[in-house]
């Protein structure tokens, strides 16, 4: 299982979930672990940035700033909480 603790320092090289850690097709709330999962899979090689958006009702969009919040602020960016203390702080 990808470590939450090696994407929480923003470590690119962190290992690469298999299919059967990521999180349910069906999916419908999103706590960072999933989140970070998701990227981690798409970054790794396990799912194609479209596999990835198909199988959870991802926008690109949404999918990229997940992806720009672990690379800019760790695994704390993905909460939905901290993602508007930034947005604030621009």
């Amino acid at each position: 299982m990808t470590s939450i603790h090696q994407l929480a320092a923003k470590s690119r090289h962190a290992p690469i979930p298999m299919t059967f850690d990521l999180p349910e097709p069906r999916t419908k709330r999103w706590v960072p672990r999933r989140k970070a999962q998701v990227v981690a899979a798409v970054q790794g090689g396990v799912l194609t940035l479209d596999e990835a958006c198909h199988r959870y009702a991802l926008t690109v969009e949404e999918f990229l700033s997940w992806q720009r919040a672990i690379d800019k602020f760790g695994l704390a960016g993905l909460r939905a909480t901290h993602a508007q203390e930034y947005r604030a702080v621009r």
